[in-house]
């Protein structure tokens, strides 16, 4: 084939670039779980909107620029057989007044509403009853703290469907971002600082959430999920995040599991309520049977990712934390039926 035939300007080249830009085109319509343009908030929504009003305002900005851009290249072409300078002008007040002053407009037009959702998205409307959670970022995971329940768990943030949750963010490391697209905009935590927002679930479900600040090797890997509940099923897991059980195991596997938990070492960072495992290194384990997801939210959590993530964590996630403690595979079949018991 001749190369000849994919020079810019040939048939081949400007069909490529079509279907380029169609892939491109229908790659952005993709519904994903973490997507600002399907909030399941006030928060998410009120930021959509000012979104959507920058974008309007931008593509209005752009065909109107684009269209006159066109007219003059059409109406002052160069024409056969006219060799003559066009009339010379130093230039048009009112038009040199007209585009300083339009911009201006429209960028006081995006700033107040910016401004004013930016510090309404720092503190719940209703502060007094609102939920408060302390969320605080590792490398590599996110451990959720409420104060006002006696209850620390990590990676999956449960919440009541319809109810203010105000969040205090920090960091014990790098600057990290919690971000659940869904529900609400993205937020730094810093290191020594705590920084406020909120964020509420209108419906039960499950919202995806990220880490979007570059804060180590396994930062892609650094997930969570906020799980919006029934008034039901809320009442349900606190009732069990207070009261732990089976966190003295009766099984035979899971006995040996909890004796390992501590000969192996994994009682020096964790945390089982109910327990002497006091560890606060890594994530509190407590009821981890419960869980929907493991390794930082990256591993359904059943038996044999518990297996896998136990045998080799940095496999899984590299330069985490955690260890590789050469288990036998014994020890790790008796972890897990200690750990996933936990529920």
């Amino acid at each position: 084939m001749r190369l000849s035939a994919w020079r810019p300007g040939s048939k081949r080249w400007a069909l490529a670039t079509a279907l380029a830009l169609g892939v491109l085109a229908l790659a952005g319509c993709a519904q994903t779980p973490q997507s600002v343009l399907s909030p399941a908030g006030p928060v998410a929504t009120t930021e959509l909107q000012v979104i959507s009003l920058g974008f309007w305002i931008m593509l209005g900005v752009g065909v109107v620029v684009l269209g006159l851009l066109l007219a003059i290249i059409f109406r002052f072409r160069a024409r056969k057989n006219d060799d003559a300078l066009p009339e010379q002008v130093e230039g048009n007040t009112r038009l040199e007044f007209a585009w300083t002053i339009i911009p201006v407009l429209l960028l006081a037009v995006l700033a107040v509403p910016t401004i004013k959702d930016a510090f309404a998205a720092a503190s719940p409307p209703n502060p007094s009853t609102a939920l408060p959670v302390t969320v605080v970022g590792h490398q590599w995971w996110w451990e959720f703290d409420y104060p006002t329940l006696h209850i620390v768990t990590a990676d999956e943030m449960h919440i009541p469907a319809g109810t203010q949750v105000a969040i205090s963010l920090q960091s014990v490391d790098v600057i990290h971002s919690f971000w659940v697209p869904r529900l609400a905009g993205k937020l730094d935590a810093v290191p020594g600082r705590t920084n406020s927002m909120w964020l509420e679930a209108a419906q039960p479900g499950t919202y995806a959430g990220q880490c979007a600040e570059l804060c180590g090797t396994s930062h892609a890997l650094m997930r969570l999920s906020v799980i919006a509940d029934s008034p039901s099923a809320w009442s349900a897991w606190v009732q069990k995040m207070q009261h732990p059980q089976n966190t003295q195991p009766t099984s035979g596997a899971a006995q040996a599991g909890f004796k390992d938990f501590s000969t192996a070492g994994c009682s020096a960072c964790h945390t089982i309520d109910g327990t002497s495992y006091k560890g606060t290194l890594g994530p509190n384990l407590t009821n981890l049977g419960l869980r929907v997801g493991i390794a930082a939210d990256n591993l359904a959590n059943n038996d044999a990712n518990l297996a896998k993530w136990l045998a080799n964590p940095p496999a899984i996630m590299p330069d985490v934390d955690m260890p590789n403690l050469h288990l036998t595979q014994q020890q790790i079949a008796d972890l897990s039926a200690y750990l996933e018991g936990q529920k």
